[in-house]
């Protein structure tokens, strides 16, 4: 069975959209786009050709695959923003190349046209079609953004693996990565690397059900006790 990742840029108030720019997604009066931006290092060059390194297919929804698709395919085309304002180096033009070669696979009610070299729709029941996708013989699939359809993927247990990249800032509102809709959890905690900016780059993977417990002493005084009266009265 393959594997179904999530690689998202989040805030540290969980924000995950428009990480790239400001044109990327507007909605909702969204006025931060390109938050993750000025976040950047080596090492995070270097995790990100990592995450690259293998096969992939990737699994997308509508927005993020219209973002994508009016990008990578000219990605190529476009100098790199070196310090001598050179040709596209050569770790750059291999995530070019392996965006390009991948297969895509979209979820969307609207789009009848797909025109990125290796884009398939998916057409009924994203869950049904992804838990086939992760039955087939091929590698790794991997969700970037796709706030909307990880909505749906997530309360579905089908996230084997959550990379996720959390940048210090906050913006106070946007679309999150665990909505309203998120079902309780417990995570474990496989890597994480700091970089030198301060974005801390964290691998979760599923672990069951939340353990709970409390730090509550066992006779519970009376001044807890009437705390939890007024609780109850409190609604």
């Amino acid at each position: 069975m393959r594997r179904l990742t999530v690689n998202t840029f989040l805030t540290l108030d969980g924000v995950m959209q428009a990480p790239g720019g400001p044109e990327e997604d507007p909605t909702g009066g969204f006025a931060w786009g390109g938050w993750s931006v000025d976040y950047w290092d080596d090492m995070m060059g270097e995790v990100m050709t990592g995450l690259m390194a293998a096969p992939f297919d990737l699994l997308l929804g509508r927005k993020t695959y219209e973002i994508f698709a009016a990008h990578w395919p000219y990605a190529g085309d476009d100098p790199a923003p070196t310090a001598d304002d050179g040709p596209l180096d050569a770790t750059a033009q291999s995530a070019v190349k392996k965006m390009n070669d991948a297969t895509k696979h979209v979820a969307s009610r609207t789009l009848t046209r797909l025109d990125w070299r290796g884009s398939r729709l998916i057409e009924g029941d994203v869950v049904a079609a992804a838990k086939r996708l992760k039955q087939e013989d091929g590698p790794e699939i991997q969700v970037h953004g796709s706030g909307g359809l990880l909505q749906t993927l997530i309360p579905a247990g089908l996230i084997d693996e959550f990379r996720l990249w959390v940048f210090p800032v906050v913006v106070g509102r946007g679309k999150r990565l665990f909505g309203d809709g998120t079902v309780p959890a417990g995570l474990t905690l496989a890597d994480s690397r700091a970089s030198t900016t301060g974005v801390v780059i964290s691998t979760y993977r599923p672990a069951g059900a939340i353990r709970t417990g409390s730090f509550a002493l066992t006779e519970p005084t009376e001044a807890e006790l009437e705390r939890r009266r007024k609780l109850a009265k409190e609604g």
